[in-house]
């Protein structure tokens, strides 16, 4: 196949979108022929200078509309029934267009997940480090349910979570965050927490505050359930309490969505004052907290605040965290605690979604909490991430000697670290993609559709996690990410 001639346009939607149109209009004027072969993917990623993940999402995007068919272990073809008939056909009889789906709301076709193999450094920031998660002995735990299972918990019923772990977790949330609950919300992982807390709450053209750097799946949950978002100033101590007072002031917020412990994606923790301040401005004008404490335990110079929520006499806090940070994330353990009408309104929400999580999975979990595999674990962890903590920074130090105009503030915990390059790194994501390298850069954190936007000009900062890959890999990679940026560093 002769390669086809596409400009990119950096303002338009993702590449792999632009992508896929221009395969799709070259298919409908006849320049690509029923029953052609494409080239590989790996080649097209190196024609238009592409990650080879965007050009697959391209090209199983256009096999979903019926446009390509894959062959395994021969690529993709022009499909021998199109879609529709060629625009250039010399035939008289008109082209029937089909109607188009009446979507409630149309959402963007999700990306693939980030495959980890394609990455020789990864610097994800809430990445653990699988390697060292103790698979033999949670597989004992695993075999110790299946051995000893009562079958009548395989059938419907406990909407709301396998009784034990429950328990557990919240004898955990007692011991270590000093949060006294009687009862939690298991979840399929906090984004589904997210969800189901939009869906019981939020109607369409309802308000939510969020803080102007966020984690975007929490905003495009909000957003996809008919929410308008309002960005709240953010200073190098976090939410700004006087911003936050003149929006509640022009805006009727419903919801504030917080990550007030290591802060995704600036690390910084929010004040006990703030905290305050900021929980007497939601009671006063009615606004419920959505706090989201999703890496708690790795915590490094001192002991962690504790949550909002173990302070709340008002009960206008909803407080989710999850397991993904602890072990790994296709366990799919994420919880919600709340005040009791709040939980019973999430289960029945959660019951017309999926009726339960898996109870295999929640069995397994909540023995080897029972037997202390959990928290030897996560002591193993704490001290292993500190470690890296405490070489990252090393490192940066190391490069701000050598001249590199770097700048961040160590945070008090967390995996990842918030860095100032002082360089633009709009593009630093997608050329260091081609060296094998993974990281987020500051772009990634604003949500383009707020009803009042906070964008910088410049942007020049970038997450770093530590947790997921050794010392000596992260060393290697901030190598390259220096040679990319600033074209040189010493060795």
């Amino acid at each position: 196949m002769q390669p086809l001639v596409i400009e990119f346009d950096e303002s338009e939607p993702a590449k792999y979108l632009q992508l896929a149109s221009a395969i799709r209009s070259a298919i409908m004027q006849g320049k690509l022929a029923p029953g052609v072969k494409l080239s590989s993917a790996r080649v097209m990623a190196n024609t238009y200078q592409l990650n080879r993940h965007t050009v697959m999402n391209a090209l199983q995007l256009l096999v979903a509309e019926g446009w390509l068919e894959s062959q395994q272990r021969s690529g993709y073809r022009i499909t021998k029934s199109l879609p529709i008939q060629s625009s250039v056909s010399t035939s008289s009889t008109p082209i029937l267009k089909a109607k188009p789906y009446q979507f409630a709301k149309t959402l963007a076709v999700p990306a693939a997940g980030m495959d980890l193999t394609a990455y020789r450094y990864n610097f994800a920031g809430g990445l653990p480090d699988l390697a060292s998660f103790p698979q033999k002995e949670f597989k004992r735990s695993v075999s110790h349910v299946c051995n000893h299972l009562d079958i009548n918990q395989l059938h419907y019923g406990q909407v709301s979570g396998n009784e034990q772990l429950k328990a557990h977790i919240c004898d955990y949330l007692y011991k270590a965050r000093n949060l006294n609950v009687s009862d939690v919300l298991i979840c399929n992982g906090s984004q589904e927490a997210l969800f189901l807390i939009a869906k019981a709450f939020i109607k369409k053209d309802d308000f939510v505050a969020v803080e102007t750097l966020g984690y975007p799946p929490a905003r495009q949950a909000f957003a996809a359930c008919g929410a308008q978002l309002v960005d709240i100033k953010q200073d190098d101590e976090g939410l700004c309490v006087d911003d936050l007072k003149a929006q509640l002031e022009c805006y009727p917020i419903k919801m504030l969505y917080l990550t007030p412990l290591h802060q995704y994606p600036t690390t910084v923790t929010l004040s006990p004052t703030r905290r305050l301040q900021i929980y007497q401005l939601c009671y006063a004008h009615n606004v419920m907290i959505i706090e989201d404490d999703y890496d708690h335990e790795f915590h490094y110079r001192c002991q962690p605040l504790q949550p909002m929520a173990a302070d709340d006499p008002a009960g206008i806090v909803i407080y989710l965290s999850t397991f993904s940070k602890i072990m790994f994330s296709a366990a799919r353990i994420g919880y919600i605690c709340a005040a009791p009408e709040v939980l019973a309104q999430l289960t029945a929400w959660k019951q017309l979604m999926n009726h339960k999580n898996d109870v295999i999975m929640q069995l397994a979990v909540a023995h080897w909490m029972k037997e202390g595999g959990f928290e030897r674990h996560l002591k193993r962890m704490t001290k292993l991430y500190k470690q890296r903590y405490e070489a990252m920074d090393a490192y940066l130090i190391e490069l701000q000697a050598l001249g590199h105009p770097i700048e961040y503030k160590k945070p008090d915990g967390g995996m990842a670290m918030w860095v100032n390059f002082n360089k633009d790194t709009q593009h630093l994501k997608a050329q260091l993609a081609k060296q094998g390298i993974y990281l987020q850069t500051q772009a990634e954190f604003y949500f383009t559709n707020s009803v009042r936007s906070l964008k910088p000009i410049n942007y020049s900062y970038a997450r770093l996690g530590f947790a997921g890959q050794s010392s000596e890999n992260m060393q290697q990679g901030l190598q390259l990410v220096m040679q990319e940026l600033y074209a040189s560093v010493r060795k």
